[in-house]
């Protein structure tokens, strides 16, 4: 069971999604509604905002001489993480661990940071 509200919880999720490298400046409706759907399955917000973090920082690990990825246009692109993640308790030592990871690649500047202004 979550431990907040659904419209905070949903909120939460938008915002984390909203604040990662290459997804888009505002969220869709299709977003909104997965987060409410990740609610009513009873996904933790912390699986979820782990699952956000470790795609992200996966995405900025890779290599520089690996193709170029194209932004995220939906929250829909984290789901496979989110499942990945199972039933697996997340700590906050590791969510701690992957927004300080995500902190450090970005201020190397190996980010081309830029925000779509798609909603798609």
């Amino acid at each position: 069971m979550n431990s907040m509200p659904k419209q905070r919880y949903v909120e939460e999720l938008l915002r984390l999604y909203g604040g990662l490298a290459h997804t888009p400046a505002r969220p869709s409706r299709h977003d909104r509604q997965l987060a409410a759907d990740l609610y009513e399955r009873q996904v933790p917000y912390e699986r979820a905002e782990a699952a956000l973090l470790l795609a992200s920082a996966r995405r900025l690990m890779r290599p520089e001489t690996a193709p170029a990825l194209g932004p995220i246009r939906s929250l829909h692109y984290f789901l496979p993480v989110i499942e990945e993640l199972g039933g697996a308790e997340v700590s906050a030592d590791y969510i701690r661990y992957l927004r300080g990871r995500i902190m450090t690649l970005e201020q190397r500047g190996q980010l081309g940071l830029r925000k779509s202004s798609s909603t798609a």
